[in-house]
C-alpha cells in the first residue's frame, strides 16, 4: 500500500508535470523539476545546501522548498560567489524553511558586497589587458602583469595585482 510520499505523479496530456505542492519529492523528482543531475541533488545535500527526510524504506523526500534552494544555489553559483559563501548564508536559516523576504534581502545584501568587489576585479583586469597579448608578450614595458625584481612577491602569496584596492 503506497502512501502519499510515494504515489506516482502523472503528466499532463501536453507532457507537463503535476506536483501536489504539499507532497514530499523523490530525489529524481527534484533533480527533473530543478533542471539538475540526481548527483547534483545529493551533492547539496552532502554540502548541507538541502536537506531530506527518510522514508520507512529509507528513500530520500524533500520538500518542494528545495526547488527555491537550488534555484538560489545555481543562480549564486552562475554570478561566481562561492559555494562557501552559499552555505554560509543559507546555514544561518533554519533547513528547508519558507525564507521571508528580509531573509531574502539579507542574503542578497550580503552577496552584493562580495559581487561589487568581483565586479571591480574583473573591470580592472578586463581594463588593464585591454593593450595585452598574453604572456610573453611582446609590451612588457607597459604589461600591467610585469613584476620586476618580484616586488609582488615580497607583499606574500597569490594574484596580488588583483586584489590591490
Amino acid at each position: 500500500m503506497a502512501d502519499k510520499d510515494t504515489k506516482a505523479i502523472k503528466p499532463h496530456k501536453n507532457g507537463e508535470i503535476n506536483i501536489d505542492p504539499t507532497r514530499a519529492l523523490t530525489v529524481g523528482e527534484v533533480a527533473k523539476r530543478a533542471g539538475v543531475a540526481v548527483s547534483t541533488v545529493h551533492f547539496y545535500e552532502s554540502k548541507g545546501l538541502i536537506q531530506s527526510t527518510r522514508t520507512h524504506g529509507n528513500q530520500r523526500r524533500f520538500p518542494t522548498v528545495v526547488l527555491r534552494y537550488i534555484a538560489i544555489i545555481k543562480v549564486a553559483q552562475s554570478t561566481g560567489i562561492p559555494l562557501q559563501e552559499i552555505q554560509e548564508a543559507l546555514g544561518r536559516f533554519p533547513a528547508n524553511s519558507a525564507l521571508t523576504s528580509g531573509q531574502w534581502k539579507e542574503m542578497s545584501t550580503q552577496w552584493r558586497v562580495s559581487l561589487d568587489k568581483r565586479i571591480r576585479q574583473l573591470t580592472r583586469l578586463r581594463n588593464e589587458l585591454d593593450n595585452c597579448i598574453g604572456c610573453g608578450c611582446l609590451s612588457l614595458s607597459d604589461c600591467p602583469l610585469r613584476n620586476p625584481d618580484d616586488v609582488l612577491g615580497k607583499k606574500g602569496p597569490g594574484a596580488r595585482i588583483l586584489e590591490r584596492p
